[in-house]
């Protein structure tokens, strides 16, 4: 069991605030918009075993079936599977998809093939793995997620009153669910970009007209799109937010976000965990490329509630966040003072970050479960410690720690 030391990445749409306050550090003046827990090779956290500081992918790779079990590198090979991350949003992400399994080891197959370099900005495929992701609000949370219905989401473009808006509207009333959300994302993707700009200013400034009239409907929805165009002005990326649902998360609540399945994050501090990739396709909100025709291919045109989820109380106390995925499961415990310690299961690697309070991790023999005298940590709010397979760990103290680990 070790203490991290993580990076953070001061992407453009990162707060300013949030995570220094996390942390318990100074602001710098400068985005900071996600700490990095985990292998990742872009921004590997940091172990000391006695002999300095060496990367987590290194000591990882130096034995990977004594850090991440037989099991994990059977499975998914000697790399740690996911990513942990404390995200923080003080501006929209772009509107992204990500391939599944399946679509990212032909993409990256065929990239490879046609010599597209790694660092292209054209450059897809980054990795043949998919990246299906969780997010869990530590603060009111603003996303989008999946498509609206056709219907719901002519019913916003009408109230609008656009003119250039109204065959998309007319669409999405008159064809099938796929077909419908298909042809408006590609008819506002591939439209002539000045007149695009237009459209997109004009349904802007309506939207913010009815964001501030008292009983319109969607008006929390308008409002975001208003304050989504401050940022990207004349961005088509809005009008295809606008096919989507919008979500307001409160703390503790989360999204699963699988493949195929278009969102954004607009506003808000969250725990994010994913599998290990960087594979994403953007249409919108971005200055990246953006590919219409392989996004158009991976989208999963399929309309219905987002779903949030809510963690489900086990016996000893973990609050699971049940995903339909193997590469990581993510929990967390809400440790009372004087409560009863938790034993962790073992047999796979783990990451526990402290959100609250203060959580004590003892490592505990594996043939007698008694405590050892040297393996102890002490977790202050957003820090972080690796767990390797082999160790069992005892939780005390007060606070909330999140669990990051692999699927059984």
């Amino acid at each position: 069991m070790n203490r991290l030391t993580n990076t953070v990445r001061p992407y453009a749409w990162g707060s300013t605030t949030a995570i220094p306050e996390l942390l318990g550090t100074a602001p710098t003046g400068e985005p900071q918009a996600e700490l990095w827990m985990g292998a990742h090779p872009g921004a590997p956290s940091r172990i000391d075993r006695g002999a300095g500081p060496i990367a987590l992918d290194a000591v990882i790779d130096a034995d990977p079936v004594a850090e991440l079990g037989e099991a994990t590198v059977k499975r998914f090979g000697p790399r740690l599977p996911f990513l942990l991350k404390v995200l923080a949003a003080a501006a929209p992400l772009s509107v992204q998809v990500h391939p599944d399994l399946a679509q990212a080891k032909a993409g990256f197959a065929d990239e490879e093939a046609r010599g597209i370099p790694l660092d292209a900005p054209h450059r897809n495929y980054k990795d043949p793995n998919h990246k299906p992701e969780m997010i869990v609000a530590l603060s009111p949370f603003e996303g989008l997620c999946g498509f609206r219905r056709p219907t719901e989401a002519a019913d916003l473009l009408d109230a609008l009153g656009v003119g250039a808006l109204a065959p998309y509207a007319d669409i999405l009333r008159a064809h099938p669910e796929d077909r419908a959300l298909r042809e408006v994302l590609a008819a506002v993707l591939g439209a002539e970009p000045e007149a695009m700009a237009a459209t997109v200013h004009a349904a802007t400034e309506a939207a913010a007209r009815l964001a501030d009239t008292p009983g319109t409907p969607y008006a929390a929805d308008y409002a975001a799109y208003a304050r989504a165009a401050h940022h990207f002005p004349g961005d088509r990326g809005i009008i295809a937010a606008m096919l989507l649902n919008h979500v307001r998360l409160q703390p503790g609540e989360a999204l699963f976000l699988g493949a195929g399945v278009p969102h954004a994050y607009l506003d808000g501090l969250g725990v994010e965990i994913m599998a290990n990739s960087d594979n994403v396709l953007r249409c919108g909100l971005t200055p990246k490329h953006i590919d219409v025709p392989e996004l158009l291919r991976i989208v999963r045109f399929e309309a219905g509630d987002p779903g949030v989820l809510r963690p489900e109380a086990g016996p000893d106390g973990e609050e699971l966040y049940a995903a339909p995925i193997d590469e990581f499961r993510l929990s967390r415990y809400v440790v009372a003072p004087g409560s009863e310690p938790r034993t962790l299961d073992h047999g796979t690697p783990q990451i526990l970050l402290c959100t609250d309070g203060r959580i004590r991790l003892r490592t505990l023999a594996a043939a007698n479960a008694e405590a050892t005298d040297d393996a102890e940590i002490t977790l202050a709010r957003g820090e972080s410690a690796y767990v390797p397979a082999s160790e069992r760990t005892e939780l005390t103290g007060e606070g909330t720690v999140f669990r990051a680990t692999v699927a059984a």
